[in-house]
């Protein structure tokens, strides 16, 4: 028996390099929306479809409330201010969640990052939510965009890493 180490086989023709970028999966398309295979658009359709169909659920849920507060008929004015304050707590979701989809969660500044303080404005403003990914998954699927441009910048970096210094010796220059 020899005491040398055993070379590692080189990769077959075609074969992925094992030390190249992956890519991150997404939640209902795994890594299916890199090349938008294995079932990609018919995914596409039933996620936009299910948000809208929770959105609507949701809705008729906070629909309820609010008439529960004007059934015990303490005003107008009540009622308005309860309504205000939805409409505003969907705003602020969708901006949210929008914004997540669009640059990532790590790109978040200001009162968009506070997630427990804010966790009552967002469960309120679900149905915002729900609506800014629905309107998200008619160009993308949701958070797409943000993992692409991130895996992108790895093949690149990675090609980079891996030509090397082209057009330069490795040595150092006499002088």
């Amino acid at each position: 028996m020899s005491e040398q180490p055993p070379t590692p086989a080189p990769n077959p023709a075609g074969a992925p390099d094992p030390a190249a970028p992956q890519p991150e999966p997404i939640r209902w398309f795994g890594t299916s929306w890199v090349h938008r295979d294995h079932g990609y658009w018919p995914r596409r359709v039933a996620v936009s479809a299910g948000s809208l169909v929770i959105a609507a659920a949701a809705a008729f849920v906070l629909r309820l409330a609010v008439e529960g507060v004007a059934l015990s008929a303490q005003g107008g004015f009540l009622n308005t201010l309860l309504v205000l304050a939805v409409a505003l707590c969907s705003l602020l979701a969708a901006l949210r969640t929008w914004k997540v989809l669009a640059e990532g969660k790590d790109r978040l500044t200001g009162w968009m990052t506070e997630d427990r303080s804010l966790g009552a404005v967002w469960m309120i403003g679900g149905v915002g939510s729900l609506l800014a990914y629905f309107v998200r998954s008619l160009t993308e699927a949701p958070g797409e965009g943000v993992r692409r441009a991130r895996y992108e910048r790895a093949v690149e970096q990675y090609e980079k890493r891996r030509t090397g210094r082209s057009g330069r010796s490795g040595g150092k220059r006499k002088r």
